[in-house]
């Protein structure tokens, strides 16, 4: 399983959000880049980077950053966050992003998924923001119509090689993941499966990592010095 510490940015600063409420805001860090360098220094591959602004205001508002972060930092990089076009998805891989992250435009427009599938295929990811059981939308300002269960089925389908799932309630509020949740789409679904939101302690990584998820986000608890990245990634190479 891949670990992917996250950094979320909002006006060039790495900051947390509870329950994606862009009022209860605190700002971990001023320097983004020097925090990414650091995850790769406790032994971090991979990172999982979120443009809040962009995720609210449908349009990238953090590009130039994020190609620092990718071009200083060298780990495999998704991105996700007002990722509307595949002008922007173009602009995101030749930046070195590896992955970027579709998020209300794959609910909204489901066109626009299949056509962004054929044209990147594994460059694409879908993230099913999960709020009282359905999908939430626009930075998770507004809740669709759509069951968020069913939607992970439809995403399936769509040949979308990777869905990163989070249940809003647990993020940043350091109380556990849905354990419940990823068991019930671990055991019914072929795609890669990111666990996100609310992942606490070592001991939830190790059973998301028993269990078969493809990969886990790591939030607020890293800012917070619950869980140590590199403790963490030690223990999971010795156990393999």
């Amino acid at each position: 399983m891949i670990l992917y510490p996250a950094i979320d940015l909002y006006e060039g600063k790495a900051v947390r959000l509870k329950r994606g409420d862009y009022a209860q805001m605190t700002v971990y860090s001023d320097d983004p880049v020097s925090v990414a360098v650091n995850f790769k220094k406790a032994g971090a591959t991979a990172l999982h980077i979120v443009d809040l602004e962009g995720a609210r205001d449908s349009e990238p508002a953090n590009f130039e950053l994020i190609k620092r972060i990718v071009a200083e930092s060298g780990l495999f990089v998704q991105v996700g966050g007002g990722i509307r076009t595949t002008e922007i998805i173009e602009k995101y891989i030749n930046a070195g992003v590896k992955r970027t992250i579709l998020g209300t435009a794959a609910v909204s427009v489901p066109g626009f998924l299949r056509e962004s599938v054929k044209m990147f295929g594994e460059a694409i990811a879908v993230s099913v923001d999960i709020k009282d059981g359905l999908v939430a939308v626009k930075g998770w300002t507004e809740v669709s119509d759509l069951n968020a269960i069913e939607f992970c089925y439809t995403v399936d389908e769509t040949g979308v090689k990777t869905l990163i799932c989070t249940d809003i309630s647990k993020d940043g509020m350091m109380s556990g993941t849905n354990m419940e949740l990823y068991k019930t789409l671990r055991s019914e679904l072929s795609i890669g499966l990111i666990a996100s939101g609310g992942v606490s302690s070592i001991n939830e990584i190790k059973n998301l990592s028993e269990m078969g998820m493809n990969g886990a986000i790591l939030g607020k608890a890293l800012y917070t010095g619950d869980i140590d990245l590199g403790e963490i990634i030690n223990q999971l190479k010795t156990e393999r």
